[in-house]
């Protein structure tokens, strides 16, 4: 099987057996767009081993994205309190310059101020918005694990291994309510037409299509 990325250069693209971006450099149209995590995962005979390794990455990133969404919260509380400090001392000095030369530079000072205000709500937009993006993804990836490995009717994982037995089925068994909120959430957020993070093959997508 081939592939279209370029070769002889650094890339970063999907793995198609744990589906986390990582870099690759092809030297070949032939080479395997699988990472080196992935490499020993390859055989129908190890899917047990690869889909138990899979959920601990995707844990393990999803744990990595909460904290860089937590770092970035409080960067962004720092800068709020900076960008207040930074308008009272604005509003002060406007104050001064008012009294002293009846308001002739306010409307440069009040330039300086919308700049400062608008650059600093910007960063902490972008960063908001990465680390969403971040948290998504990981948990797309968890809930096609979920799908595979839930308690069923008959008190056995869905995979037909029994409940207690099935590592998968525990390794998720602490995202689980996480998965549920977050899915709660991006169903929400579909069906209002803004963005989510639902995967493509999620049932709640597919009906979207379908309407």
């Amino acid at each position: 099987m081939t592939h279209a990325y370029p070769l002889h250069v650094d890339v970063e693209v999907a793995c198609l057996c744990c589906l986390a971006p990582q870099p690759f450099h092809f030297t070949s149209l032939s080479d395997q767009v699988v990472c080196l995590n992935c490499v020993h995962h390859i055989g129908a005979e190890k899917s047990e081993r690869r889909d138990l390794e899979h959920v601990k990455t995707w844990a393990a990133r999803w744990a990595a994205n909460e904290t860089t969404h937590d770092d970035y919260i409080a960067e962004t509380d720092a800068l709020l309190v900076a960008r207040d400090n930074d308008l009272t001392a604005l509003r002060d000095r406007i104050g001064e310059l008012t009294a002293i030369i009846a308001g002739q530079f306010t409307a440069e000072i009040d330039g300086v101020r919308s700049l400062l205000q608008n650059d600093l709500v910007k960063r902490a937009e972008r960063n908001t918005e990465l680390a969403r993006r971040q948290i998504d993804w990981a948990m797309a990836g968890i809930w096609r694990i979920e799908t595979l490995h839930h308690d069923s009717a008959t008190q056995k994982c869905s995979c037909g291994r029994t409940a207690g037995s099935c590592a998968e089925s525990a390794a998720i068994n602490p995202l689980r309510q996480a998965l549920r909120g977050w899915e709660k959430k991006n169903v929400a957020l579909l069906q209002a037409g803004r963005r989510h993070g639902l995967p493509e093959d999620h049932p709640a997508v597919l009906a979207q299509r379908i309407r």
